[in-house]
């Protein structure tokens, strides 16, 4: 399985992120180029403890969060288009300097070489170990760029 906790995992996605450029567009979902970059650099800036929302783990992830994480990391099948995102990680800006933001999900996903937030709680699926953490991450991030074709 995929994590990305692998020195070589982690520049194939460095690869494609950077192969993402203004005129890349979504095969489903709302979400622009802009959004989708957005997006990703406070999501992984959320997994790595840089940013601290409040919340709550949803009820229904307290009830159901660990079944749907095991299924969801349980084999290399990509991530189901579509999958709804909690309201704290939609952006709703749909213009921006995509650089910056791209330089900026680079920087975070080289940051997974040395991880440490062991306080992390997700939002549906609940305390996590650092290989499910690395395997959703990688998924994640795949799943985003396979949405823009990257």
């Amino acid at each position: 399985m995929k994590t990305v906790f692998d020195d070589q995992v982690r520049a194939e996605l460095v690869k494609r992120v950077g192969e993402v450029n203004k005129a890349s567009t979504a095969e489903w979902g709302k979400m622009n180029v802009y959004q989708m970059l957005r997006h990703n650099t406070y999501w992984n800036g959320w997994i790595l403890g840089k940013y601290k929302p409040v919340y709550k783990q949803a009820i229904s992830g307290k009830i159901f969060g660990k079944i749907a994480l095991k299924r969801m990391i349980r084999d290399e099948k990509p991530l189901a288009r579509n999958i709804p995102t909690s309201p704290q990680f939609q952006v709703k800006e749909t213009k921006g300097d995509l650089e910056p933001e791209k330089a900026e999900w680079i920087l975070l996903i080289r940051e997974y070489d040395s991880y440490n937030n062991p306080d992390f709680i997700h939002d549906f699926f609940g305390r996590m170990t650092k290989e499910q953490i690395g395997q959703l991450v990688y998924k994640h991030t795949d799943h985003h760029l396979r949405q823009f074709r990257v």
